[in-house]
This record gives structure tokens, sequence and C-alpha cells, in this order.
């Protein structure tokens, strides 16, 4: 699991391969994420946009932007989490993800990022 806080915002990650979706003959290899946002500070704060990068191992980078996460632009009072699992689709069967939430303090109309540690995807098969 990778984690950082910026912000007083913590973000933790876990990737998770999925070879029921996966099919290799076809360069096809599907990673689930979860990922574990906690509010440490003493602030209301609402997740409002998205910001990916993107490697497969043949150094090939795709940038991926939207508003929330999984439909969702979740508000945490401080000490709360929110959680959601998600995923992505690569042409190799490791790769790396890294990125950033743009969030605001509705309270003062405060914007800020938070980092989005940067974690590894790889097939389990390429641990032998």
């Amino acid at each position: 699991m990778e984690t950082s806080i910026t912000n007083d915002i913590k973000v933790s990650v876990e990737s998770i391969y999925q070879p029921s979706y996966s099919k290799p003959v076809k360069n096809e290899y599907v990673f689930a994420y979860r990922i574990t946002i906690e509010n440490l500070s003493n602030h209301t704060v609402q997740l409002l946009r998205r910001y990916w990068h993107i490697w497969d191992s043949n150094a090939v980078e795709r940038e991926v932007e939207g508003e929330g996460v999984v439909g969702d632009q979740p508000i945490l009072k401080a000490g709360q989490s929110y959680q959601y699992v998600s995923g992505c689709p690569l042409v190799t069967d490791m790769g790396t993800m890294k990125g950033y939430f743009k969030m605001q303090k509705p309270d003062t109309e405060e914007f800020f990022d938070v980092e989005i540690p940067k974690f590894q995807l790889i097939a389990p098969f390429k641990n032998n």
C-alpha cells in the first residue's frame, strides 16, 4: 500500500490485478485499485476533480481527468474518510499510476491539490 499526506489529507492506494477481466494473449491487462481518503484536518473538504498520469511498461503515458470519483464528489468532515474502488486497463502486464485530487474547503472556498502517491500495477506472474 502506498500512502501520502498533503494539506492534512491522507491518501492510501492499493492495486489488485484482475485476472478474470484480463486477456494476456490479447495484451489486455486489467487492474483495480482501492483508494482511501482520510481528512486529518479540522476543516470540511470536498473532492471536486481527479487527475491521473498512467504509464505502461512501454513508457506510454495517458492522462485522465474528470469530475469527482466514481460519479461522486464526496464531502468529508474533519476526521471522516471515504473509500472507493476503480479500475485501469493496460496493454502491458506492468505499469504505474499517480495523480492528484482537486479539493475545496466549502466554508472558505479555498481550492487545493492533494497528491495521489505513485503506485505500481503489476500482474502477479511478473513477480515469479
